[in-house]
């Protein structure tokens, strides 16, 4: 009978180990996946409110694009000279999708010179989509240089005028 009682009791324990670690494991979970949802809540921002910045400092009216889904979009294209109408793109599955990050990536690439920044950085985002070895190190980059074109002022581009040069003549006048 005591033998009985601590078996049952060894059953108990494990059992109630057993919870534990799967209510641990599921507070663990959870706990990270609210860590997650914060920290893309929080890109989201970042990159909405400096496209917005962008936007304004480039005198676009609806800068306010920056902030809805879709419209963010249609904020890039119209930013670097395309039709809105290509964001019906997402509508084509797969090569639509293809053609449309594309078209964002020209448009980025449009934008950043606009600004008088260096369009090549617009290429971090093909980084992005094409590696996953270099996925994070090209999206944290993408994330640098966002800000810095939205939030630093716009570089003076030096234009070097071509002055007309008058020769004087040697002969003196008399």
């Amino acid at each position: 009978m005591f033998t009985e009682l601590l078996a049952n009791l060894t059953d108990f324990e494990q059992g109630f180990l057993g919870g534990v670690t799967g209510a641990s494991l599921l507070a663990l979970g959870a706990f990270a996946l609210a860590v997650l949802l914060i920290f893309v809540v929080a890109l989201y921002v970042y990159s909405s409110y400096s496209w917005m910045t962008i936007a304004r400092k480039l005198k676009y009216k609806r800068s306010w694009f920056a902030w809805i889904p879709v419209l963010n979009i249609v904020l890039l294209l119209q930013l670097a000279g395309f039709a809105w109408g290509w964001v019906f793109l997402i509508l084509i599955p797969i090569l639509g999708w293809l053609a449309i990050y594309a078209l964002i990536i020209i448009s980025t690439w449009r934008i950043f010179e606009k600004r008088g920044y260096n369009g090549l950085w617009s290429l971090l985002l093909l980084g992005i989509a094409l590696s996953d070895a270099i996925f994070g190190v090209c999206f944290v980059a993408y994330l640098i240089v966002l800000g810095y074109v939205a939030y630093k002022e716009k570089r003076k581009v030096a234009v070097v005028s071509k002055k007309k040069v008058v020769k004087k003549s040697s002969k003196k006048r008399r």
